[in-house]
């Protein structure tokens, strides 16, 4: 598979602006103190966030941002959540972000011996715990149509097996399972439109 293309901002070094290769950008900041830049997956992107500030993006994992620019975009004031699996099984990370800042509001992991589906599983049901002891009622957004049908069944009907490695994602999951079913959501479970949208703004870009 072709590698896909980057683009990256310069907000301090010798040039400002967009450059299309890493050769190119890396002209304008080595060497240059306190050089001030980022990739991004997409060219609107990275234009968008040249018009702002270096501290809105810095740390932030590389998106598309391509839901900023989509005829009919997500719900900005929502949460999207991932996961990300070294292996299946393997070690096991997820997260969740909010969707119209890009700040990481929770991280778990790593953990030995799990999967994506039960990294996203974790994830949605992490989200709306949160959500649900803020008095929120925000949407959360999900790429994975396994972990939101799993979260609707209030069942994480995962085929891995469990063992000494796994015990502490597997007592999450069976602390999940039991928060769904003593709690009614008010929040919204969504699927990410990632044909229309791009990446997941959660995604931990390990492709």
């Amino acid at each position: 598979m072709a590698e896909k293309p980057k683009f990256y901002v310069v907000w301090k070094g010798r040039r400002t602006g967009v450059f299309s290769s890493w050769e190119a950008c890396a002209v304008q900041v080595q060497g240059v103190t306190g050089a001030q830049y980022k990739s991004f997956t997409s060219r609107a992107a990275a234009e968008q966030a040249l018009r702002g500030k270096y501290a809105a993006h810095v740390g932030k994992a590389v998106s598309s941002g391509e839901w900023l620019f989509a005829p009919n975009p997500p719900v900005a004031e929502s949460v999207v959540v991932d996961a990300a699996c070294s292996g299946s099984p393997g070690q096991l990370e997820y997260r969740g972000v909010d969707l119209r800042s890009g700040k990481e509001i929770f991280r778990q992991g790593p953990y030995e011996n799990g999967t994506n589906n039960v990294g996203e599983f974790l994830a949605i049901v992490h989200a709306l715990a949160l959500l649900e002891e803020q008095g929120s009622a925000l949407p959360v957004y999900s790429d994975s149509e396994t972990a939101i049908a799993w979260v609707k069944a209030k069942q994480c009907n995962t085929e891995l097996a469990a063992d000494e490695t796994n015990a502490p994602l597997f007592e999450l999951i069976n602390r999940a399972e039991d928060w769904l079913a003593e709690h009614k959501t008010a929040s919204p479970i969504l699927k990410w439109d990632t044909k229309a949208w791009g990446e997941i703004p959660a995604d931990f870009n390990r492709k």
